[in-house]
């Protein structure tokens, strides 16, 4: 019987993956800051009007693609590499390196900035830019206080709970942080600031986060991390409040799968985006592959990418190469946008 089943599994999934289709929407493949260029993109987002927005942390900005029209244009950033701005326009401020870009429900535009070491917001209406954690300077402290005043150490990935609170993904500090929203105060959420391997099944207060590095939530304010240096993804059980062990045995290394993914091995996960499809994709960006949990079956396969580094050709997912993705974005309708990083593309999976 379990023999039939994963036939079957391995059959549709070979199936689900040759019926799709790649292609590039950004980016010609050189580093710029042309119309028709991206350059290394990482976090990238589907904002409320529609629109891609993308991280580029060589051009230290954010940028819009209008889907229809294949327009990029600039939201947040100069394109020169600092720390100012802030009370102005997003778009005359200076930013060094915006990690990844999200929205809150009143459609206001948050990213982190890893090496400004803050998290920063642009109005909506306004388009002015200030800053809602971290003072610019790296450290560990501020728990209590104002996210004004609190030191982040590259934080690297943020998202939003369903109660509206911002979590930041501190990795540095191997914690993830929350701002409260109404009050602007910022507490640790989870992690101990300890490089240790994190239990399956353990209370989500008091455990270490080794390398805690990307963040979703599920339809059921349930939340997906993926641990850079620990290898693994786990499921935080917002109601019983502990880590469930979902992938990765914490060794480094890439295969194609379909695989259990408790066994499988991951190489360094660094974006995560829960699918109303019942899976969650990973930028899995030392084995240059988007990959995706099952989260019924419990398998993990491949979706996009050889495992080994490249750029195209864009004849099939499981054909085209990529270089270290950093970015992955699933939308309403199963759609998967992938920052292809060092490939200076932006691709999508449909």
């Amino acid at each position: 019987m379990r023999l039939g089943f994963l036939i079957c599994f391995l059959c549709s999934a070979f199936l689900s993956a040759a019926e799709k289709k790649i292609e590039t929407i950004a980016g010609n493949g050189k580093a710029g800051y042309a119309a028709d260029q991206v350059s290394n993109p990482y976090g990238i987002a589907i904002g409320p009007d529609g629109a891609l927005y993308i991280c580029e942390i060589d051009n230290h900005v954010v940028r819009r693609l209008d889907l229809k029209s294949g327009k990029l244009s600039t939201v947040a950033g100069n394109a020169r590499k600092g720390y100012s701005g802030d009370g102005g326009p997003a778009t005359a401020a200076s930013l060094n390196e915006p990690y990844e870009v999200r929205f809150d429900k009143a459609g206001h535009m948050f990213f982190v900035e890893m090496k400004n070491h803050v998290v920063r917001r642009v109005d909506a209406k306004t388009g002015i830019i200030s800053t809602v954690a971290g003072t610019g300077q790296a450290g560990f402290a501020g728990d209590g206080g104002p996210a004004k005043a609190a030191l982040l150490n590259q934080p690297h990935s943020i998202q939003f709970d369903p109660a509206g609170n911002l979590l930041i993904c501190d990795i540095q500090n191997n914690r993830i942080r929350v701002v409260d929203m109404k009050t602007g105060m910022i507490m640790t959420w989870a992690g101990t600031g300890e490089k240790k391997p994190t239990p399956d099944g353990a209370p989500l207060q008091g455990t270490p986060l080794w390398g805690p590095r990307a963040l979703d939530f599920d339809a059921k304010g349930n939340a997906y991390l993926a641990l850079r240096e620990g290898n693994k993804v786990f499921r935080i059980d917002m109601t019983a409040r502990k880590l469930v062990h979902l992938a990765g045995t914490g060794e480094k290394g890439y295969a194609v799968g379909p695989e259990p993914a408790k066994s499988a091995k991951l190489s360094g996960p660094k974006g995560i985006s829960w699918s109303k499809d019942g899976g969650v994709y990973l930028a899995d960006t030392e084995s240059h592959t988007i990959r995706r949990v099952d989260l019924k079956s419990g398998m993990i396969e491949t979706v996009a990418g050889t495992g080994a580094p490249g750029d195209g050709p864009e004849t099939s997912p499981l054909e085209c190469k990529m270089k270290r993705p950093h970015g992955v974005f699933v939308d309403k309708k199963g759609v998967v946008y992938i920052g292809d990083s060092e490939a200076n593309r932006v691709r999508r999976l449909r």
